[in-house]
């Protein structure tokens, strides 16, 4: 069976969008070639900057033929006195077989006419060639551009294409372009077409040949190259960062690294400024001392084989000095204000065109933070609302700096710095400026799933106060995330506040934070605009179950019906979930769990069943002369368990709360085995359907076990 390769050429593609791209075209061609009964291999995703590629092997050259049996008209239309009419000679014509062949089934409107048919399948190339340009045209990018013709777009204009089996091309046409066995090398290293033999390995090692090298072979070199030039400097490092490397892997195809140096005076800057400096404006690595200390020195990754005149390398030294002069006069200028100074100007930067200023946003924060505080002052953790207070009132001053416009990276990092470096209060000793100024430096983290939480609970209070006022507002407002499209990142947002309430391990739900966040709106302009209490709410608690389940499952790592079992019983309090889904993966593969779980289920339908035919339980179960040993005994069991599970679950002793009622298996199997509960008799079958939702009750305290997947039994 032949390979198949498809590679799109194209000018430079932005490298935040390349491994996207990759990802959805192979998920496109693997869907194309599964509709369409296309078998394959393996699948190899090949991508830089000048093109996207993808090869698969083992592709069937064709089809296998496919045999449908088709309808066609009713017995009584087909047939009249025992002879076929006009209408059946029709239908056997149209199927290409004979009336005497012609089947007659069965459906529910009656006795029809069939045949089956032996659908050819359509060869591989054929199938390819019609339905690859559209596949091609589909791809997601954020941004699209079109260069000739406005009904063919593509994130850059594409030059050329490769599409092959084995080494027959496909003769498929994009925008003009028509594909062929011809590719392009490095635009510097090999600026000539490169001829593809064939489908394969073959296309890597042409490549290769013309100094274009596949994402891991990149990323391998770079990593030597960063690890040979650092070793020049004794007992230097460079410093480890993923996020650039992705970067710098997809912005070259045959990279190299030089390795740079700056005036020792610019590390008198503030070790942020200048590694946001490099890494983000300049897409260098920093260098430091195994201790961690920056040194003078920065690490550039080349698209080309190297720089031995040093122009390169002298040209970057020079582009990068003027950043950091850049850098130090922001500072300089800022420190002319202080951040108190700064305060004011916060009435005319604009938060949200319908929810007024960050100086109105500062003190919604302010308010909600001191409900928060006292929230987990009382529930006994240990807080200093003082310091809260003091660093949500100057958390969004920064906003107004110099150094922020220029690097708006920086903004909350450059709040902390500067509350750092600036006397706010000469009544305040420096361990408590320090924690303001701490909480200010922290309060946009965590800004991902992978980033850390808040050093303190302060940090964590702001944090969390700042994304909820954001997330009330806009919610209030109607603009709710849909789809992939969510401009305010309140996704990225609604993630913190759930990492930070679990890793901080603080005692606040999440129904209460956003109704309290609401609350600060109420008397504003802005409140005139906003959708109804009900609706809010509704939203707002989707929106954060989501966020939870997603905190659970991918962050955590909790199994899909752990992690619905949990939330069915409570999706309001994180950290209490965070401990129930614990508690649940450590029993879920228990027998007696297992068997549970199929009783909840069984349980759950005889209700939801008898509900639809409106049969409904009695207020509460009684012990009647026409109960069933079976039913009295489980009845005795669960008054006896209750108390002793409730009083593990209020002092949250989650996992003896449920090996005490894993004793429940056999008094629940003998009453299933013995007893059944929808009887003629309505009072005792009234009586029956109340126990059950007893236990239901009892048993999905702490997870709704109904929502465990039972495991396979061989």
């Amino acid at each position: 069976m032949p390979d198949f390769l498809l590679e799109i050429g194209c000018e430079e593609i932005p490298a935040r969008m390349l491994m996207d791209a990759e990802q959805d075209l192979v998920w496109r061609i693997t869907r194309l070639l599964g509709n369409e009964r296309l078998k394959y291999g393996s699948v190899n995703p090949f991508s830089t900057p000048r093109r996207l590629a993808v090869m698969i092997s083992g592709i069937p050259a064709s089809q296998p033929d496919a045999t449908e049996e088709i309808t066609g008209p009713s017995v009584t239309v087909a047939y009249k006195n025992g002879e076929p009419t006009p209408a059946a000679h029709a239908f056997g014509r149209k199927a290409g077989v004979d009336v005497s062949r012609l089947e007659t089934i069965t459906t529910a409107k009656g006795e029809y006419l069939a045949a089956k048919v032996v659908k050819k399948g359509r060869s591989a190339a054929e199938i390819l060639t019609e339905n690859l340009p559209k596949e091609i045209s589909s791809i997601y990018w954020p941004k699209n551009m079109y260069w000739r013709k406005a009904s063919e777009r593509f994130v850059r204009p594409v030059r050329w294409l490769v599409a092959m089996l084995d080494g027959e091309t496909i003769p498929l046409e994009f925008d003009g372009i028509r594909a062929g066995n011809v590719s392009r090398g490095h635009r510097i290293l090999a600026g000539r077409d490169v001829s593809i033999p064939r489908a394969g390995s073959a296309y890597v090692d042409a490549l290769r040949t013309a100094k274009v090298l596949g994402r891991g072979e990149r990323e391998q070199q770079i990593r030597k190259a960063l690890d040979t030039a650092t070793r020049t400097i004794p007992g230097a490092r460079w410093r480890e960062d993923k996020s650039l490397l992705d970067s710098v892997v997809n912005l070259t195809e045959f990279p190299s690294v030089i390795l740079g140096g700056f005036d020792p005076q610019f590390l008198e800057l503030p070790e942020e400024v200048l590694v946001t400096v490099m890494r983000d404006h300049q897409k260098y690595f920093a260098v430091e001392e195994s201790d961690g200390k920056l040194l003078p020195h920065f690490l550039a990754v080349l698209n080309t084989d190297g720089d031995p005149q040093g122009l390169i390398r002298h040209g970057n030294e020079r582009v990068l000095r003027a950043r950091f002069n850049d850098a130090r006069f922001f500072w300089e200028t800022d420190q002319k204000r202080s951040l108190l100074e700064r305060l004011e100007s916060l009435r005319h930067v604009t938060f949200q065109k319908d929810l007024g200023s960050y100086y109105e946003k500062t003190l919604r924060v302010q308010r909600l933070c001191s409900w928060l505080s006292e929230i987990i002052k009382q529930a006994g953790v240990v807080v200093r609302p003082g310091v809260i207070h003091k660093a949500a009132c100057l958390s969004k001053t920064d906003l107004t700096t110099e150094l922020v416009k220029e690097f708006t990276e920086l903004q909350g990092i450059v709040g902390g710095l500067y509350a750092r470096a600036q006397q706010l209060d000469s009544t305040l000793p420096e361990a408590t400026r320090f924690a303001i100024a701490d909480a200010m430096y922290d309060h946009y983290k965590p800004g991902s799933t992978e980033d850390d939480v808040p050093r303190s609970i302060e940090g964590a209070v702001l944090s969390i106060g700042d994304k909820a006022d954001t997330i009330a507002g806009m919610f209030s407002l109607g603009l709710v995330p849909s789809g992939s499209k969510d401009p305010f990142a309140l996704r990225r947002q609604a993630n913190g506040i759930v990492k930070v309430i679990a890793e901080k391990k603080l005692p606040l739900r999440l129904s209460d934070l956003m109704r309290d966040a609401r609350a600060g709106y109420k008397g504003s302009e802005a409140e005139k605009k906003f959708v109804d209490d009900a609706k809010f709410l509704e939203a707002v608690r989707t929106f954060l179950h989501e966020r939870l389940e997603f905190y659970l499952k991918d962050v955590r790592g909790y199994a899909y019906d752990v992690v619905k079992a949990v939330l069915a019983a409570d999706s309001d309090d994180v950290v209490d979930a965070v401990a129930r889904a614990e508690a649940v993966r450590q029993v879920m593969h228990m027998p007696e769990f297992q068997a549970i779980g199929a009783a909840c289920k069984r349980m759950r339908n005889i209700l939801r069943q008898g509900a639809e035919k409106n049969i409904g339980p009695a207020a509460k179960f009684e012990y009647l002369p026409e109960s069933a040993d079976e039913e009295k005994s489980l009845m005795v069991y669960m008054e006896k368990t209750a108390s002793k599970v409730q009083e593990h679950r209020s002092k949250k002793e989650y996992l003896d709360a449920l090996l005490l009622l894993s004793t429940a298996r056999e008094p629940v199997d003998k009453f299933f085995d013995k007893v059944m509960v929808m009887v003629e008799d309505e009072r005792v079958r009234a009586n029956r359907l109340a126990l059950l939702r007893t236990l239901l009750k009892e048993f999905s305290t702490i997870g709704d076990f109904s929502e465990i997947v039972a495991e396979e039994k061989n």
